[in-house]
Protein backbone atom coordinates (compact mmCIF):
# COMPACT_ATOMS: atom_id res chain seq x y z
CA UNK A 1 0.00 0.00 0.00
CA UNK A 2 1.59 3.78 -1.18
CA UNK A 3 -1.37 6.12 0.20
CA UNK A 4 -0.51 9.93 -0.50
CA UNK A 5 -1.90 11.85 2.33
CA UNK A 6 -2.36 15.78 1.66
CA UNK A 7 -2.52 18.76 4.57
CA UNK A 8 -5.95 19.39 5.63
CA UNK A 9 -7.26 22.65 5.02
CA UNK A 10 -9.57 22.54 7.66
CA UNK A 11 -6.86 22.42 10.43
CA UNK A 12 -4.59 25.32 10.23
CA UNK A 13 -2.34 26.52 13.88
CA UNK A 14 -0.28 29.23 14.10
CA UNK A 15 3.11 28.63 14.42
CA UNK A 16 6.58 30.76 15.72
CA UNK A 17 7.99 31.93 12.27
CA UNK A 18 11.62 31.61 13.65
CA UNK A 19 10.94 27.86 14.04
CA UNK A 20 10.54 27.72 10.36
CA UNK A 21 12.86 27.26 7.23
CA UNK A 22 13.83 30.42 5.68
CA UNK A 23 12.86 29.02 2.09
CA UNK A 24 9.19 28.32 3.82
CA UNK A 25 9.52 32.44 4.76
CA UNK A 26 10.14 33.43 1.16
CA UNK A 27 7.61 31.59 -0.43
CA UNK A 28 10.07 29.56 -2.59
CA UNK A 29 8.75 26.92 -5.09
CA UNK A 30 11.05 24.00 -3.74
CA UNK A 31 9.74 24.23 -0.65
CA UNK A 32 6.89 21.98 -0.65
CA UNK A 33 8.13 19.32 1.50
CA UNK A 34 8.18 15.59 0.33
CA UNK A 35 7.69 13.54 3.10
CA UNK A 36 7.94 9.57 3.10
CA UNK A 37 7.00 7.29 6.07
CA UNK A 38 8.05 3.52 5.99
CA UNK A 39 5.90 1.24 8.22
CA UNK A 40 5.59 -2.38 8.02
CA UNK A 41 1.30 -2.98 8.61
CA UNK A 42 -0.59 -0.49 10.25
CA UNK A 43 0.91 -1.19 14.31
CA UNK A 44 0.41 0.66 16.97
CA UNK A 45 3.83 2.34 16.50
CA UNK A 46 3.14 3.21 13.18
CA UNK A 47 -0.41 4.70 13.72
CA UNK A 48 2.08 6.90 16.25
CA UNK A 49 4.48 7.57 13.94
CA UNK A 50 1.79 8.72 11.10
CA UNK A 51 -0.10 10.51 13.67
CA UNK A 52 2.71 12.43 15.04
CA UNK A 53 3.97 13.50 11.35
CA UNK A 54 0.54 14.98 10.74
CA UNK A 55 0.24 17.14 13.73
CA UNK A 56 4.20 18.40 12.85
CA UNK A 57 3.17 19.04 9.49
CA UNK A 58 -0.09 21.27 10.35
CA UNK A 59 2.18 23.11 13.36
CA UNK A 60 5.04 24.00 11.20
CA UNK A 61 4.28 23.11 7.67
CA UNK A 62 1.28 24.77 6.88
CA UNK A 63 -0.16 23.78 3.38
CA UNK A 64 3.44 23.02 2.25
CA UNK A 65 3.88 19.05 2.36
CA UNK A 66 2.76 15.96 1.15
CA UNK A 67 3.06 12.45 3.08
CA UNK A 68 3.53 9.00 1.41
CA UNK A 69 3.29 6.35 3.19
CA UNK A 70 4.84 3.41 2.28
CA UNK A 71 3.83 -0.17 3.95
CA UNK A 72 6.77 -2.51 3.32
CA UNK A 73 4.58 -5.94 4.07
CA UNK A 74 2.64 -4.65 0.63
CA UNK A 75 5.49 -3.22 -1.51
CA UNK A 76 9.04 -4.82 0.09
CA UNK A 77 11.08 -3.81 -3.03
CA UNK A 78 10.29 0.14 -2.14
CA UNK A 79 12.60 -0.10 0.84
CA UNK A 80 15.86 -0.44 -0.91
CA UNK A 81 15.72 2.82 -2.73
CA UNK A 82 15.63 5.11 0.63
CA UNK A 83 17.91 1.98 2.05
CA UNK A 84 15.69 1.27 4.87
CA UNK A 85 16.51 -0.70 7.70
CA UNK A 86 13.91 -0.64 10.34
CA UNK A 87 10.07 0.86 10.58
CA UNK A 88 8.69 3.40 10.87
CA UNK A 89 11.49 5.09 9.15
CA UNK A 90 10.56 9.01 7.88
CA UNK A 91 12.53 9.85 5.21
CA UNK A 92 12.45 13.88 3.97
CA UNK A 93 12.84 13.74 0.04
CA UNK A 94 12.27 17.32 -0.06
CA UNK A 95 13.87 20.08 0.45
CA UNK A 96 17.34 18.34 0.25
CA UNK A 97 19.57 17.55 1.54
CA UNK A 98 17.79 13.85 2.40
CA UNK A 99 16.95 12.92 6.04
CA UNK A 100 16.36 9.65 7.84
CA UNK A 101 14.20 9.33 11.66
CA UNK A 102 13.68 6.35 12.39
CA UNK A 103 11.05 5.74 15.43
CA UNK A 104 7.40 6.51 16.16
CA UNK A 105 8.09 10.27 16.00
CA UNK A 106 7.21 10.67 19.64
CA UNK A 107 10.26 12.79 20.66
CA UNK A 108 8.78 16.29 19.10
CA UNK A 109 12.18 18.11 19.74
CA UNK A 110 14.40 15.93 18.12
CA UNK A 111 12.03 15.49 15.32
CA UNK A 112 11.59 19.25 14.56
CA UNK A 113 15.54 19.28 14.70
CA UNK A 114 16.11 16.13 12.62
CA UNK A 115 13.96 18.03 9.58
CA UNK A 116 15.95 21.38 9.93
CA UNK A 117 12.55 22.86 11.27
CA UNK A 118 14.22 23.67 14.61
CA UNK A 119 18.26 24.40 14.82
CA UNK A 120 19.66 22.71 17.28
CA UNK A 121 20.32 23.17 20.60
CA UNK A 122 16.81 24.90 21.02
Amino acid sequence: MVTTIKPSQQRKRTSNVNEIPKSVQRGEKSAVWELRLYVAGMTPAAIRALDNLRGLCEEHLQGIYKIQVIDLLEKPTLASGDQIIAVPTLVRRLPTPVKKIIGDLSNTDRVLVGLDLRPAGR
